[in-house]
């Protein structure tokens, strides 16, 4: 019996894992689906029976749950939940031994972080307020309106709009028993609590490194004395870099944090420090690893998944995660310096959650081929028991594609990693599309990718590389294109798809097609200014300008200074290395998609090229997403992700 091609409309079918913890043989985890009917994803608490295999389904009916958590004395289940009438994330608390969920905190404006107390008597939180204003009281059906105020260089991000101007951060506590709330702190800028010690005299939290340099970038952990009120930087020592919160010791003695010290800028390869909180020494533990210690692989499946923590396993060694060849390796390192690989195979882990005392890492993973599955890891034996398939039904009727790995020569002879996805009934002459990814520093990996699936069921083979500039291969290849886009990138990109060509004959060389986003879409732009030999091309969410993404992108200025090395001092220069500069040698056709509320790259860089693609009289169009940012392609509103690839399949048949 044949089965059924993979459509875009199963995403709604399908359903990805995320955030597992365990309490005994249950092992808890969030299952995410976007759902046709509301148009939105909703995300359900479920747990799973290591023994018998039972679910159960946990939870409270709202449709956004995240950050599960056990209490430390294993009483109760907690995470942050909308089940309420104004949808704001509330602190919620589900008895283990039976019982409903209840609401601990009943705040305006909804709570974004907590951390339980060892003791588990009280949780530390984060909230804002809104400043009241004497407009405030005003009714909503007689208010005017008014101007927007900004005198800061960091005024808007993207998902989020204008950031608000009239909002205090709060760290508050709350108690169990009695649920008496008390502030701890308050901020007029946003920070990101990390940890509280255990005797609570200090707190630790995130923040830029200096709050009062707009210009100054980077961040570093803080410590906070609760009763002094005093701060102090735990990363003085590497003055100019960016740290975030790892993990503390149970014994309070020694901090663990991930950071650089921006030696390449936004490419510096994340790496574990260690900080002594009793001679207060700052010293990098992975210094001998030329490794990104985070996830930079892309795909559009995952939802609410975190990435592996930075864990203790006892006192003296801890496990990390890194990215390395598209995929993630697990290691276990030491106070010392000393690090071992335990766990390497050609798979997406996407979170995780160490079983305190045992040698069990529980994660929720993805490969080329599966969506999304829940296992447990043998960090000793390196043995992986898949423990649920979500999915497995599903897939029993539909047809995926196993993507063919190679290694190719690009410019100046670098070793290039790439993947070719053919299409799902083989034939010859078949189209294929070279399809870009963003970043550039993020890479293409052994993740299970939708819409590759979806082109590769209807007829098209998908060409995946990862050209320098990307993560996962070392410091030096991922900034070797710091002040040179569009240069040896696009070499290694037009010497893999040759490579491709030739070794797969079967495709249609006169039918071949180029797509990306974000930074590939910048390279789209890039590509049809520079070559023919497409016959269409997708542009989505992409720069063609360098020169005003500047000053209109929400991390223009940092982004160009530090990526382009270069400012607005240098006209010339920024203006060889945007796309519009190249416009007028376009032949190709080319569709542009944009989100309307896109503040990442702004659509203004799409609609210049749109325009010079018409002074031009090159075939186009341009489609605009509503409601929509940078990120429509991974988590938009399910309806506008149909379109959007609705939208892209009918410009390449047009041009078939």
């Amino acid at each position: 019996m044949s089965k059924e091609k993979l459509s875009m409309e199963s995403l709604f079918d399908l359903k990805s894992l995320s955030q597992p913890v365990a309490w005994g043989d249950l092992i808890f985890y969030i299952e995410t689906t976007p759902n046709k009917e509301e148009n939105s994803y909703h995300s359900t608490i479920y747990s799973i029976d290591r023994v018998t295999k039972e679910r159960r389904k946990w939870g409270d009916g709202g449709t956004r749950q995240v950050g599960l958590k056990v209490s430390p004395n294993k009483k109760y289940l907690s995470y942050l939940s909308n089940n309420n009438k104004e949808k704001k994330m509330q602190v919620m608390l589900m008895p283990l031994d039976g019982g409903s969920a209840f609401a601990l905190t009943d705040e305006k404006e909804g709570v974004s972080n907590y951390l339980w107390m060892n003791n588990s008597a009280s949780i530390y939180y984060q909230t804002t307020e809104l400043n009241e204003k004497e407009d405030d009281k005003v009714p909503a059906e007689k208010k005017l309106p008014t101007p927007t105020e900004i005198n800061k260089l960091t005024y808007k991000l993207d998902g989020m709009g204008i950031l608000p101007q009239d909002r205090t951060y709060f760290i508050k506590k709350i108690s169990v028993a009695t649920e008496d709330v008390q502030t701890i702190m308050k901020e007029e800028h946003p920070i990101r609590l990390s940890y509280v010690s255990n005797d609570e005299r200090y707190l630790l939290f995130g923040d830029d490194l200096d709050p009062e340099d707009e210009w100054s970038y980077g961040s570093t952990i803080y410590y906070y004395d609760l009763s002094s009120k005093e701060k102090r930087s735990l990363t003085t020592s590497i003055p100019k870099g960016s740290f975030y919160f790892g993990s503390m010791s149970d014994k309070e003695d020694y901090l663990l944090l991930l950071g650089n010290g921006f030696e390449h800028a936004f490419v510096s390869l994340n790496k574990v420090y260690g900080y002594d909180m009793k001679d207060h020494k700052l010293t990098c533990l992975t210094d001998e690893l030329d490794i990104e210690v985070s996830d930079t692989i892309v795909a559009d499946f995952q939802q609410g998944a975190s990435g592996i923590p930075l864990t203790w396993l006892n006192e003296d060694e801890f496990l990390f995660s890194a990215t390395y060849h598209g995929k993630i390796q697990l290691y276990k390192g030491n106070r010392q310096g000393e690090t071992q690989i335990l766990f390497d195979r050609q798979m997406h882990l996407t979170d995780g959650y160490y079983v305190e005392g045992t040698s069990e890492f529980i994660t929720t993973f993805s490969t080329l081929t599966i969506t999304s599955e829940l296992g447990v890891i043998n960090l000793e034996t390196a043995e992986l028991e898949i423990i649920y398939q979500p999915n497995k039904k599903y897939f029993e009727t539909h047809e995926v594609i196993e993507p063919e790995r190679f290694w190719y020569k690009g410019a100046d002879q670098w070793d290039i990693q790439g993947w070719y996805l053919p299409p799902v009934e083989k034939r010859p002459n078949h189209p294929a599309v070279l399809y870009v990814h963003g970043g550039p520093q993020v890479c293409y990996g052994e993740s299970f990718f939708h819409e590759m699936q979806v082109l590769a069921a209807d007829g098209y083979g998908v060409i995946m590389l990862n050209p320098r500039g990307g993560n996962g291969y070392g410091q030096e290849f991922v900034a070797s294109i710091l002040g040179d886009y569009g240069n040896k990138d696009y070499e290694d990109l037009m010497l893999g798809t040759t490579h491709v060509l030739n070794e797969h004959p079967e495709i249609d060389a006169s039918h071949l097609y180029v797509a990306g986003g974000s930074y590939g879409g910048f390279m789209t732009n890039w590509i049809v200014g520079h070559t023919d030999r497409f016959r269409a091309a997708i542009s989505q969410r992409s720069i063609s300008n360098w020169i005003s993404f500047y000053g209109t992108s929400d991390i223009g200025a940092f982004f160009v200074e530090f990526q382009l090395q270069r400012d607005l001092s240098d006209m010339e220069g920024l203006w060889k290395m945007s796309p519009l500069a190249y416009a007028k040698n376009a032949k190709i056709p080319i569709l542009m998609m944009h989100s309307d509320q896109d503040l990442r790259c702004p659509m203004e860089q799409a609609e210049q090229f749109y325009v010079a693609m018409k002074k031009n009289d090159v075939d186009t169009k341009l489609i605009t997403f509503p409601q929509s940012n940078h990120g429509l392609s991974r988590n938009g509103l399910p309806n506008l992700r149909m379109k959007r690839f609705d939208a892209m399949m009918d410009w390449l048949k047009k041009y078939q």
